[in-house]
């Protein structure tokens, strides 16, 4: 921050990790692949005459990813995205800058030093993850949430955006990064690719999958992301 910036009041906005979701959210089936990395984002905004905005990130998580219950997924290509039910939970309350709806997606990003988050079209090349909820407090997010997005005024939780992985089925992720991103199947460079197979609704367990040894195990939402390996 600027010698000459005179802060009334302090904005900060971080992106995190459910530690709940870490300890019960699972790769399971004797799989050696590491848990999705979540980045730790913060942003803060000195209000003033001069306004600053410094924006960074903090150090990563690893944790996995858990599904929901119920009903058929509806598969889709690029440019779209997989419905599943439990990822439009209700508005209860908050209040954020970065405006998005419930079911819209959203690129995260940046680096150390500029982190990132923007609107993109759900199922894109840009999108990694769906907002599936918004709160007054994270941790008001469901237990089983991939991320959440959050902002505080003077310390005080102000509201918070909830975050589930943007999965598509037949579609391919590289969750080996400081961030989940979507590659194309054939992405021989990838960190940890996955293809997602099947999203079973209405189980825990990923002995649920198919034809897939391996998934994300969502346990509140009762739903499991099957994927294979690249």
């Amino acid at each position: 921050m600027r010698d000459t910036a005179i802060a009334v009041d302090t904005i900060e906005v971080a992106t995190v990790i459910s530690e709940e979701r870490v300890a019960d959210g699972h790769l399971t089936e004797g799989s050696d692949m590491t848990g999705l990395v979540r980045r730790v984002c913060t942003a803060v905004v000195a209000l003033s005459a001069t306004a600053v905005l410094v924006a960074g990130c903090g150090s990563d998580t690893t944790p996995t990813a858990v599904p929901e219950s119920g009903a058929s997924a509806a598969t889709s290509s690029s440019e779209s995205t997989t419905v599943i039910d439990g990822q439009e939970g209700e508005d209860a309350g908050g209040d954020v800058d970065f405006e998005v709806a419930i079911g819209e997606c959203v690129k995260l990003g940046g680096t150390v030093s500029d982190a990132e988050i923007d609107k993109a079209v759900c199922g894109s090349a840009d999108s990694n993850y769906k907002v599936i909820a918004k709160a007054a407090k994270n941790s008001q997010c469901i237990s089983d949430a991939d991320s959440y997005y959050y902002e505080t005024l003077g310390g005080i939780e102000q509201g918070a955006i909830c975050l589930d992985v943007d999965w598509v089925v037949g579609g391919c992720m590289d969750v080996g990064g400081e961030d989940p991103a979507r590659i194309d199947c054939g992405d021989t460079a990838a960190v940890d690719g996955v293809k997602v197979t099947e999203i079973v609704q209405g189980t825990t367990s990923v002995d649920s999958c198919s034809t897939s040894s391996n998934g994300y195990e969502y346990p509140e939402r009762k739903f499991v992301v099957c994927v294979d390996e690249l």
